[in-house]
């Protein structure tokens, strides 16, 4: 189900075209629209010239669509005895998604018109609504019934139905992308140094439940004679002993299909293998110093954020900021890294809900002095439950580094949400 959104608008006139064109998207469809009881008229019967219009006709599974439903012409008529004056007309509608996404959308007009005298057919009307994309592909969008509510010495709804017998036409299209799936790969060692043919113990975890792995030594950008090959099973996890025997195998890798690759593989975790070298001839001596890989971490200043109130009726935006987080990359290896989050809806009195694509964020990142890699924070915008990139860094030769990564935050709030406290939880993966 889409989601009621602020509205704007009013009584305005179909958008400008050539002399005996219809804009693009206007659409005639046929409604009957019985007059209020209290004004003792007859049904009006005929048709409705209606358009639609979003503000993306391409957008990213996420994203937020600002719709537009405009009633040109309407069959209905003023249910007063008399003139009706300005500014006493508030239009509501339904907009129906049908394809890739099902559903109804509510918009909202407001009240403004012209006046209207007795006994001619009611103004053209302007609503807007919002609706969250949910499914990648084509979504129509055709125009459904709307009803007129007017506030003028009694409040009368006159409500217009679309003809059961012909369908409304499509009016606007919409094609959506599906967001980039985060590749939640890892291989964790368990052992960073070992002696030629020494067995290290491998955890290659994040696969596919049942996907063939292939773990490897590798050395710079290239694969040695080290290999094993592995299963994962049902929690999509593959432990292996990775004879190291090859002397150039500096990190072990895991990955699915014919190669290692960023989408379809893990690692590399940085490995030395210790050779053990006949004694120097005496007389001399040979100093040797061992730089030991680390690990990928984070930390994180706080585990609440507390976003600014927006008024109840107004709704609106409410500001924040996450706490700040740490990224320490210490592995020594070539591979970069990202970081994801996703937010769940927010829940509040009553279980009402506002849903977590309403959470957008403007992130930033910054690189201590003296790190190997440049850090890129994720673009700004929709954060919501199918997540969004915090910030990353690219693979390259040696990476590595501590990077400060933050962002200010912003929820939009619908107009009239109940009041009280709207919790979510925001989930950061680094990977």
């Amino acid at each position: 189900m889409a989601v009621l959104a602020a509205t704007t608008g009013g009584a305005l006139s179909a958008p400008a075209a050539a002399e005996g064109e219809a804009p693009p998207g206007q659409v005639d469809f046929p409604t009957h629209c019985p007059a209020p009881q209290e004004a003792g008229l007859p049904p009006a019967d005929g048709p409705t010239t209606a358009r639609i219009t979003v503000d993306n006709p391409a957008p990213q599974v996420g994203d937020t669509i600002t719709v537009t439903y405009q009633v040109v012409r309407t069959p209905a008529v003023n249910p007063v005895g008399g003139e009706l004056p300005a500014d006493v007309l508030t239009p509501t509608g339904r907009i129906l998604l049908a394809g890739a996404q099902s559903g109804e959308v509510t918009v909202v007009g407001a009240k403004r018109n012209d006046p209207v005298p007795a006994g001619a057919a009611l103004p053209a009307v302007t609503m807007t609504g919002t609706f969250t994309v949910t499914a990648p592909g084509e979504t129509t969008l055709a125009p459904g019934g709307y009803t007129l509510h007017t506030s003028h010495l009694l409040d009368l709804d006159t409500t217009c139905t679309a003809d059961a017998a012909s369908a409304a036409p499509v009016s606007a299209r919409l094609t959506a992308t599906a967001l980039p799936t985060a590749n939640l790969r890892s291989v964790f060692l368990g052992s960073a140094q070992g002696r030629p043919g020494a067995k290290v113990k491998v955890t290659a975890a994040g696969f596919p439940p049942g996907a063939a792995v292939t773990v490897a030594g590798r050395a710079g950008a290239a694969e040695t004679a080290d290999r094993v090959s592995a299963t994962a099973d049902e929690l999509g996890t593959a432990l292996v002993e990775l004879p190291v025997t090859d002397k150039a195998t500096t990190a072990v890798i895991a990955y699915e299909g014919g190669a290692w690759s960023a989408r379809q593989g893990s690692g590399p975790a940085a490995y030395t293998v210790i050779d053990a070298a006949p004694p120097p001839p005496s007389a001399t001596q040979k100093v040797t110093a061992t730089v030991e890989p680390g690990v990928l971490g984070m930390t994180q200043t706080g585990e609440d954020i507390t976003l600014g109130a927006v008024p109840y009726g107004d709704g609106g935006a409410a500001p924040g900021r996450i706490g700040t987080v740490t990224v320490t990359d210490a592995r020594g290896g070539p591979a970069g890294w990202s970081l994801i989050g996703k937010v769940t809806d927010f829940t509040g009195p009553g279980g009402i809900r506002i849903p977590g694509a309403s959470l957008s964020w403007t992130p930033r990142c910054v690189a201590a002095a003296g790190s190997r890699s440049v850090c890129t924070p994720g673009s700004a915008g929709v954060v919501g439950p199918e997540g969004a990139l915090l910030a990353s860094t690219p693979d390259a030769p040696l990476v590595g580094g501590t990077f400060t990564i933050d962002a200010t935050v912003t929820l939009t709030v619908p107009p009239y949400t109940p009041p009280g406290a709207y919790t979510a939880v925001l989930t950061l993966t680094l990977s």
